[in-house]
């Protein structure tokens, strides 16, 4: 007699067994003494040591739409480090080193092409952030994504001394604001971007060359999103704050590490806008209220610190500029761009 299986399903638990041993491999890369044996798959270890007083600092989050890009283009390495690094940017906010890092990857077809060009992106992202990648989950679900569409999920675990931890209270006008570059867009804004260009109607768009850009359109939106941990964990101790300017951007972000009695005014062309942002402004006839509220507009992380440290900021992130000052609060902005 014959009935139904798992497989008929659209489950295909062999090649599911193939795949996490594959993940076991690429995660391995990544593990140092501190990780345990865990004598089984249904949690990670991780042995904390060597920290006074620790505080555990972690953070969720996915890469957005940023990921139909990358399947209509076929290519995820660069999402997958996204995975990490965005992650890894969140918690350093706080003064934290990241520890190690969870996956979460779901889909109804089995691409096993794709997966592991995913798997390799989150691996490098993992060595370069020192961070281990202790396990995850990646579930098949026939029906409930359509064609090559599938979730993302990534979460983090950090570590800082209670008395590392960065105090945003500690800002008083006078201090200077130092914005460190963004590589492009980083993952926020694709809502926007595929509107703009129509994307999902016509992928082809993403091969078209711009005048402005070196590279097509779709290689620019991949451009990974840059990871600061490793140039800024050195002057963490000169920082009085820090913010990684994602979704909302400079106006969205930047009020979360100031006291509710000062204003960042930041000096508009005192940094570098990339390209992208121009062509994406111009192509949407896009205001630049609205360019700057959903979009880092070439910052990716803003530094609060004495006037007298910004040196310390400058030889841990040669490409910091300062952006401007720290003022006393007379409104209801708390960033305020001026010309």
């Amino acid at each position: 007699m014959t009935g139904e299986s798992y497989h008929a399903s659209g489950v295909q638990l062999d090649a599911m067994e193939d795949l996490k041993d594959r993940i076991k491999a690429f995660a391995s890369m990544t593990h140092g003494p501190e990780v345990l044996a865990s004598g089984g798959g249904f949690a990670g270890l991780f042995e904390l040591s060597g920290y006074r007083s620790p505080v555990l600092v972690a953070s969720a989050d996915g890469v957005g739409t940023k990921l139909k890009i990358a399947a209509q283009l076929g290519h995820y390495e660069s999402i997958g480090q996204d995975l990490v690094t965005l992650n890894v940017n969140d918690i350093l906010t706080k003064g934290a080193k990241p520890l190690f890092f969870l996956d979460y990857v779901s889909f109804s077809e089995l691409d096993q092409h794709r997966m592991e060009t995913l798997l390799r992106g989150i691996t490098w992202g993992c060595r370069e952030a020192g961070c281990a990648l202790i396990g995850g989950e990646t579930a098949q679900m026939p029906g409930l994504y359509s064609n090559d569409d599938f979730d993302l999920a990534g979460f983090v675990v950090g570590v800082a001394e209670k008395e590392g931890l960065l105090d945003s209270q500690a800002i008083t006008p006078g201090d200077a604001v130092v914005g460190i570059p963004s590589s492009g867009l980083h993952t926020n804004g694709f809502s926007l971007v595929r509107r703009v260009f129509d994307s999902d109607s016509d992928p082809s768009v993403l091969y078209r060359q711009f005048d402005d850009l070196n590279h097509r359109l779709g290689e620019e939106l991949l451009t990974r999103h840059r990871c600061y941990f490793p140039q800024l964990q050195s002057a963490m101790p000169y920082l009085r704050g820090l913010a990684h300017i994602t979704g909302g951007g400079l106006p969205g972000k930047v009020p979360g590490i100031l006291p509710d009695n000062v204003a960042a005014v930041f000096r508009v062309g005192s940094w570098n806008v990339l390209p992208i942002f121009s062509v994406i402004q111009r192509e949407g006839q896009i205001s630049d209220e609205e360019m700057f509220r959903v979009f880092n507009m070439g910052l990716g992380m803003v530094a609060v610190c004495q006037g007298d440290h910004v040196g310390k900021i400058r030889e841990a992130a040669p490409d910091a500029v300062v952006v401007g000052e720290i003022v006393h609060r007379t409104g209801d902005q708390q960033v305020i761009l001026a010309s």
